[in-house]
């Protein structure tokens, strides 16, 4: 990347709103959002979020796509990885002494790599959809990975629907309870080797970085507390839940982890969110 494209890119970065914007639609990436969604998170008006996004994607740092009547903006992943590149490549001369953070991790395919993994799965409450994440890795992760699951909202409660799909499908629900996020986020925690989030509210939400530097990705699942129907609309809205996260945690299982270098880790795990798996 010439100098003068990046100070293009870092000046359109330099603007606090517009950082704003950028640093969210990474915490989804490579997934798209609706700018409603993007102000609702944010709390910046449409006609603000609107110049914001327009100066993005003059950059190149942000692309927009329609589906139908919506418009949804992802991050320019190629520019992106560019800039970082000039960062690291140019600025730094390539020496990870000086521009990688000490708790950056080694590589997978190491040695370390074939321990247990801890693994949290995140949402805005800890009701239904990280639950169900929790107990299907637990139950399908063979040893390999010890499941944890946690809510951004101060306080949740098992839903009775999610229970019951639960124990429909034969998991131990006796261990089971609703967490807040802060639990694992002190001193004493365990330390994540991977964390996803599963709605796209607490991916939206800025959470302080995950000590260790985990591999994060976005598995977003419909939310089945807000289907309105009757009792059986309801429970069906539950067991749908639950089957879109069972495809994605036999998928996240049978990964060849302690095989794959992060790079190529971190592009199925984002391919298992978008169900390309």
């Amino acid at each position: 990347m010439e100098t003068n494209r990046a100070a293009q890119l870092f000046d359109t970065l330099g603007h606090p709103g517009r950082l704003a914007v950028f640093r969210l639609l990474m915490r989804r990436a490579p997934q798209g959002v609706r700018p409603g969604e993007i102000g609702e998170a944010l709390d910046i008006k449409p006609s603000t979020l609107s110049v914001y996004l327009s100066a993005l994607e003059a950059a190149g740092l942000v692309a927009g796509r329609r589906e139908g009547r919506a418009i949804f903006y992802a991050i320019d992943i190629p520019a992106t990885r560019a800039l970082a590149s000039y960062f690291l490549d140019d600025c730094c001369r390539g020496r990870p002494d000086i521009c990688l953070p000490a708790s950056f991790p080694p590589s997978a395919g190491t040695a370390t790599m074939t321990r247990v993994f801890n693994v949290l799965f995140v949402c805005s409450g800890n009701s239904a959809r990280s639950i169900f994440a929790e107990a299907l890795l637990a139950d399908e992760g063979k040893g390999r990975f010890r499941a944890y699951s946690a809510g951004t909202r101060p306080f949740s409660e098992l839903n009775p629907f999610a229970l019951e799909v639960l124990q429909r499908n034969g998991h131990d629900t006796s261990g089971l309870r609703a967490k807040n996020i802060a639990e694992f986020q002190g001193e004493d925690a365990p330390k994540m080797d991977f964390v996803f989030t599963v709605c796209d509210q607490a991916a939206s939400e800025e959470c302080p970085p995950w000590p260790g530097q985990p591999i994060t990705a976005h598995w977003g699942v419909a939310d089945p507390v807000k289907e309105e129907g009757n009792a059986g609309e309801k429970g069906l809205a539950f067991a749908r839940a639950y089957a879109e996260l069972r495809r994605r945690i036999t998928a996240f299982v049978a990964l060849p982890i302690a095989e794959l270098e992060k790079v190529a880790l971190q592009q199925h795990l984002d391919d298992i969110g978008l169900d390309k798996e």
